[in-house]
C-alpha cells in the first residue's frame, strides 16, 4: 500500500521560507564584508605609495614627475584592466579572479623590496599592482554583490567603496611609522608576504555558494526592465556608456591630480611627515560617512541632486587645499580632509547602480569594466599631469586648477545627459 508524503501545513512551510531568506541574507552579509576587507587591502595597498612617493623619489634622485609616473601606471593599467576582468568574472567566477589578485599584488610587493631602477618600480607597483588591484577591486565586487543584493545595490556598493577609506587609513600611517623604523624596502617585503598569505584561507571560502547568489534576487523579475541583450559594441553605441565613461574619467582626473601628492603637499605646506600621513589617512573616516550619505541622499532627494551635491562639496574641499599652503592650520586642514576626503570615490556606487541598471544582462560584468577604463585612465592621467605641472611650476597652484576644471567637467553629465537626469 502506497505511503503518501505528509502534506506540509502553512506554517511549516512559512518556517521553511523564513529559515531559508535568513540563511540568504546571513550569506550576504559574509559576502559583503569578504568584498570590503578585499576592497580594504587592495585600496589601502595601492594607495600606500603615497608615502613611499618622497623616500622612494629622494633615495634615487627623481623628480616628482618621474615618481608618481609609478603610482598613475597602477591606475591606468588597473583601469585597463577592468574589461578583462568582467569578462574573467563571466566566465570563471570570483575564485579564480580574486586569488589572481592576491598573487599578484603579494608578488609584486616582495619585487618592489628589491627593485634598483625606475623601471623595476613600474614593472611591479605600476603594472602587477594595477593589474592586483582590478581584479580585488570594484568590478568583481560590484558584479558579486549584484547577485545578493540586487535594487539595494547602491547601498552595499556604498560600504565598499567606503573601504577606499579604510585602507586609507589603515594602511597610510602604518607604513609611515613601517618605513620610520624598518626602511621603505622591508616595508614592503612585510606587505608582499601579507598579501600572499592570504591566499590560502580566500582559496578554502565556500565560493560555489558566494558565486550562485540570492535566489530570491536571482529570481526576482524587474517588470519595468526589458532584457535588449546588451552586448559591448552595442552599449557603446548608446549615450549613457560614454557620459559614464566621461563622468569617471575627468572626475578620477581630478581627484587623482590631487590625492597622488597630498602627504607631500602637506609636508611642503609645513606638516610634519606622521602628520601630513595620519591627517589624510583619516580622510578614510570621513569617507565612509560621505559614501552612506551620498547613498543614502539618493534614495531620498534622487540621484541627480546627490550627485551633483557630492561634486559641489569636492570643490569646496580643492578650495580648503588651496588656502592651507598660505595658513598651514589644523582648522582648514580639518575642513579640507572632510569636504575633499568623504568625497573621494563617494559617486561611484551611484555611477556603478546606473551602469549596472542600464546595461544588465549577462554580459554586465563586460561592459560595466570597460566603462570602468574612464576611471584608471583619468586616476592615471590626472596624476601624472599633476606630477609634471608640479615640476614645471615649483608648486601646487596650477595644479589646484587643472583639478578644479577637471572636477566641474566631471560633473557636466548629470547637467545635461538624458539617461543621467532621471
Amino acid at each position: 500500500m502506497d505511503q503518501k508524503t505528509p502534506r506540509k501545513t502553512p506554517n511549516q512551510t512559512a518556517r521553511e521560507q523564513d529559515s531559508t531568506q535568513q540563511g540568504a541574507v546571513r550569506t550576504a552579509l559574509v559576502v559583503l564584508a569578504l568584498c570590503f576587507t578585499l576592497a580594504v587591502l587592495g585600496r589601502g595597498l595601492s594607495e600606500s605609495f603615497t608615502v613611499f612617493l618622497k623616500p622612494i623619489s629622494e633615495n634615487f634622485g627623481w623628480d616628482r614627475a618621474q615618481a608618481v609616473s609609478i603610482y598613475s601606471l597602477t591606475w591606468l593599467i588597473s583601469g585597463l584592466t577592468a574589461p578583462l576582468v568582467g569578462r574573467l568574472f563571466d566566465h570563471s567566477g570570483p575564485r579564480i579572479v580574486y586569488a589572481l589578485g592576491l598573487l599578484l599584488l603579494g608578488s609584486a610587493f616582495l619585487i618592489a623590496g628589491h627593485a634598483r631602477a625606475l623601471w623595476q618600480f613600474q614593472l611591479s607597483i605600476g603594472l602587477c599592482v594595477g593589474i592586483g588591484v582590478a581584479f580585488i577591486g570594484n568590478v568583481p565586487n560590484s558584479i558579486l554583490l549584484g547577485r545578493w543584493f540586487g535594487p539595494r545595490l547602491p547601498t552595499a556598493m556604498a560600504v565598499v567603496y567606503s573601504a577606499m577609506g579604510g585602507g586609507v587609513l589603515a594602511l597610510l600611517p602604518a607604513s609611515q611609522l613601517l618605513i620610520d623604523h624598518l626602511g621603505w624596502r622591508a616595508t614592503y617585503q612585510v606587505y608582499g608576504f601579507a598579501a600572499l598569505g592570504l591566499l590560502v584561507p580566500l582559496m578554502l571560502l565556500p565560493w560555489r555558494l558566494f558565486a550562485a547568489g540570492s535566489p530570491h534576487v536571482v529570481k526576482k523579475t524587474d517588470p519595468d526592465f526589458i532584457d535588449d541583450g546588451w552586448t559591448l559594441f552595442s552599449a557603446m553605441r548608446h549615450h549613457a556608456f560614454w557620459a559614464l565613461f566621461s563622468t569617471f574619467f575627468f572626475t578620477a582626473v581630478g581627484m587623482y591630480a590631487i590625492a597622488a601628492q597630498i602627504v607631500a603637499y602637506l609636508i611642503d605646506a609645513g606638516f610634519p611627515p606622521i602628520q601630513a600621513a595620519t591627517a589624510w589617512g583619516f580622510s578614510g573616516v570621513v569617507l565612509v560617512f560621505g559614501m552612506l550619505g551620498v547613498s543614502a541622499l539618493d534614495g531620498l532627494i534622487g540621484r541627480r541632486p546627490s550627485v551633483l551635491l557630492s561634486y559641489a562639496i569636492s570643490i569646496l574641499g580643492i578650495a580648503l587645499l588651496w588656502l592651507l599652503q598660505y595658513s598651514p592650520n589644523l582648522i582648514l586642514l580639518t575642513g579640507f580632509v572632510v569636504c575633499f576626503g568623504s568625497m573621494m570615490g563617494s559617486r561611484g556606487p551611484l555611477i556603478t547602480a546606473t551602469a549596472m541598471k542600464i546595461f544588465r544582462g549577462k554580459r554586465v560584468g563586460t561592459i560595466y569594466g570597460t566603462i570602468s577604463i574612464g576611471s584608471g585612465l583619468g586616476s592615471a592621467f590626472g596624476s601624472w599631469s599633476g606630477g609634471l605641472i608640479h615640476d614645471a611650476t615649483h608648486g601646487y597652484n596650477a595644479l589646484l586648477i587643472f583639478a578644479l576644471a577637471s572636477v566641474v567637467l566631471g560633473m557636466i553629465p548629470f547637467l545635461i545627459v538624458p539617461a543621467l537626469r532621471r
